[in-house]
């Protein structure tokens, strides 16, 4: 990886990607070397980015997807450091040329590197997250904008590396999760240039930081109904855990956590400056609710024929396959800052206020007033729970304990700030409480 100025690796060559793909760069459907024929990969989790509600705008296509599972690779791809190299720069070019051997360059100055060679671990299998679409890359990763979406265009400049971090698992069980920073380049290697945050461990080792950094959040309670969001983390190449810097790029690291680790827990989050991830065990996902039974609540709360108070029309949550489009004449709208829920209407209007905000009629609250959508991501569920709650101002509905675990939650936006957003279309949130119970009023007769 080419940090702080250094020149774009350009595409790898036919032997490279020839090498890439014998070590197993598809992890979707290869099936372990100890699966039976027809039985399913062994799971080591899920990814899961947050702000695309179960696909990307474009749809999942590929690598570049919403979600993507990590499985047990046919053969193990890992690597371990080995030997440790202080070498003068010109050196470097030539201790780096071999496609073959994965390592790790830290340029102390212009005169002194110290280059860790990395051999194979037939115990690991290694999967890489970034913005590159070079085949090294496992799972490309796009700039999420707030409200839902990437940011897209020649102007929309990426704050995500092209390999911005390496997970490393356990091909045997538990079949253990490892976070580190940074991914592997064309070349097989990782470059920390002189303006890197690197420094010498107590024991003599080299450790560093990217330039905009991987944070990691493990919440506390697990991933479960009892959940409470944890404090963020740093880590580091070699997998450390660190506090915040001061800000996304400081070049000053902050104290090393001894008591914490970078094993990936179910719920726990990953942030690449500029779209964030959430990591799911196989345990925690059977704990999840379904899209089957995401359906059965879109219909029974269907069934139950809510309607509009003030209308008297009949509402009901659209399916998932007409997608987020222009609300139809059905969709339950609602108040954010009160929780009523109605028909579209058009009175009420407070434009000095803005085009959005309207006055309740049945309460006189006035706040945005938008429409009902049922959040789709299953795996960004805490629990089963009835869809009672919306998160504000977006109107994305789920159960009670996700919307205030979610609404609680600070994920980290910029160099140094940090904002609650939906999980499901990233908008950031606004009010008391950042979510609002729904209130609906049931049928007359």
């Amino acid at each position: 990886m080419v940090l702080e100025g250094n020149p774009e690796v350009g595409s790898p060559r036919t032997s490279d990607l020839q090498h890439l793909e014998n070590q197993g760069s598809c992890v979707l459907s290869s099936p372990g070397e100890d699966a039976q024929p027809g039985e399913e990969p062994i799971k080591y989790g899920e990814l899961i980015v947050l702000g695309y509600n179960g696909c990307l705008a474009s749809g999942d296509k590929g690598r570049r997807r919403s979600r993507l599972a990590l499985s047990r690779r046919p053969h193990a791809n890992g690597v371990k450091p080995d030997v440790m190299h202080h070498i003068s720069t010109p050196l470097v070019s030539k201790a780096l040329s071999n496609r073959g051997q994965h390592s790790i360059s830290y340029t102390l100055s212009r005169s002194h590197s110290v280059i860790v060679e990395y051999t194979h671990d037939s115990d690991t299998d290694m999967f890489q997250i970034g913005r590159s679409t070079e085949n090294m890359i496992d799972f490309v990763v796009t700039d999420t904008s707030p409200g839902g979406g990437a940011a897209e265009g020649p102007s929309a400049q990426s704050t995500i590396s092209r390999y911005a971090c390496r997970i490393l698992c356990d091909r045997r069980p538990p079949y253990t999760s490892r976070i580190y920073a940074a991914g592997f380049d064309a070349s097989s290697n990782i470059f920390l240039g002189e303006r890197a945050a690197k420094w010498r461990t107590p024991d003599g080792l080299m450790d560093g930081l990217t330039t905009n950094g991987v944070l990691v959040m493990h919440p506390a309670g697990g991933f479960s109904e009892d959940s409470a969001p944890g404090v963020w983390r740093e880590i580091s190449v070699c997998g450390n855990v660190y506090t915040l810097r001061d800000s996304r790029s400081a070049q000053q690291r902050g104290k090393l956590v001894e008591n914490e680790s970078n094993v990936l827990q179910d719920g726990s989050l990953v942030d690449l400056c500029g779209a964030t991830l959430l990591w799911r065990t196989p345990a925690g996902l059977l704990r999840a609710p379904t899209l089957k039974q995401l359906e059965a609540q879109r219909q029974e709360a269907n069934a139950a024929r809510p309607q509009c108070p003030v209308g008297l029309s009949t509402l009901a949550f659209p399916s998932p396959a007409r997608g987020r489009t222009a609300p139809d004449k059905q969709q339950p709208w609602v108040y954010v800052r009160c929780g009523h829920v109605h028909g579209y209407h058009g009175w009420g209007c407070r434009r000095e206020r803005g085009p959005q905000e309207r006055e309740c009629p049945l309460c006189r609250l006035v706040g945005p007033y938008v429409p009902l959508w049922l959040g789709q991501e299953a795996g960004l569920c805490l629990d089963p729970g009835p869809p009672s709650h919306a998160f504000a101002p977006c109107g994305h509905v789920c159960s009670e304990k996700t919307a205030r675990y979610w609404a609680q939650t600070p994920l980290p936006h910029g160099t140094h700030a940090f904002h609650a957003a939906c999980p499901f279309c990233g908008a950031w949130l606004t009010g008391e409480h950042g979510c609002v119970r729904l209130i609906f009023q049931g049928p007359l007769d």
